[in-house]
């Protein structure tokens, strides 16, 4: 019998203010709430995602980098948001890089226009986009900003209503961890996104594409492909293959600690995961008044599995 897709339950964050961490949320998206779960002081949203915020004495360890890179927010009005955040002494806005030699805008959207299928242009077509004098659409579009405990957070305009709407990953072969997340997981390929293609262990490893794009938070560009992801409900896990060329690190003790899903059987999830192979880095154990696992997904990130009551 076929497991149905778990829900996306919360990120879990560690955090040296949880306190002042939701605070900030609550200021920046007017639609999220502070609450608590099972005791622990909790972020909720409309779409009934939480973040939840274990407090620890010291900064949690940016580096070296996990497989957990930012999460996001669709907003009804990105330019309305960002005005807001310019007045915002809490809020630190995050430049999107034009170009390798500097140059940036607080929205894609007003720069040069991707092409295709990709979220940004080469320098080879950075140069096309000047010579024909391509102008910026405008409009929606995708901006960052910091948060709290150095959490990056991307913000998403215009749509109809204001949710959370994705995490987004790296991963040392996106079109392999589609596949293990489609196979262990039960999670569908992200529309637009995903590999459509029959994916196996032998297809599915697609060495990092050699050119740098922008848009980027980096002034020297960024690798846009291969690229995939999956949804679990409304939200979507999506990746990039990392930056750099270090392994990815495992999530735990990370401001990114790990990533929950909620499940109706835990003990089917078990004997499932536990019948294919997939490493369990703890449990089951009791979280507050349910119990939960927790796995190792493809590049080191910490995944658990809640039962849902």
């Amino acid at each position: 019998v076929m497991l149905p897709t778990p829900t996306f339950h919360h990120v879990h964050l560690n955090s040296t203010d949880p306190d002042a961490a939701i605070g900030f949320y609550t200021h920046a998206f007017a639609s999220t709430a502070k609450t608590t779960w099972n005791g622990i002081a909790a972020l909720r949203t409309p779409n009934n995602v939480m973040l939840l915020f274990d407090k620890v004495e010291k900064a949690p360890p940016l580096l070296p980098q996990s497989a957990i890179w930012h999460y996001g927010w669709h907003v009804t009005d990105v330019r309305k948001k960002l005005a807001q955040y310019k007045t915002s002494s809490e809020v630190t806005l995050m430049p999107l890089y034009t170009e390798d030699s500097g140059g940036y805008v607080y929205i894609n959207s007003d720069t040069w226009p991707n092409v295709g299928n990709v979220l940004g242009l080469t320098k080879t077509q950075i140069a096309e986009a000047k010579a024909k004098n391509l102008q910026p659409k405008g409009g929606g579009g995708f901006a960052y900003m910091s948060a709290p405990d150095g959490t990056l957070v991307e913000y998403i305009g215009d749509h109809p209503v204001e949710r959370f709407n994705h995490v987004h990953m790296w991963q040392e072969q996106p079109f392999c961890a589609q596949l293990w997340y489609q196979k262990h997981l039960n999670a569908p390929p992200m529309p637009g996104w995903g590999n459509t293609d029959p994916l196996t262990e032998n297809t599915c490893q697609v060495k990092r594409g050699p050119d740098r794009t922008w848009p980027s938070l980096t002034q020297d560009g960024m690798f846009r492909t291969p690229r995939a992801g999956v949804m679990f409900g409304d939200v979507a896990v999506q990746w990039y293959a990392p930056q750099g060329d270090a392994p990815l690190a495992g999530s735990r003790g990370q401001r990114y600690d790990h990533l929950a899903f909620g499940v109706a059987d835990l003990d089917a999830w078990i004997a499932k995961l536990k019948g294919e192979g997939v490493t369990f880095l703890e449990g089951p154990y009791k979280l507050g008044d349910t119990r939960a696992i927790m796995i190792e997904g493809p590049s080191r990130e910490a995944l658990e599995l809640v039962a849902m009551k």
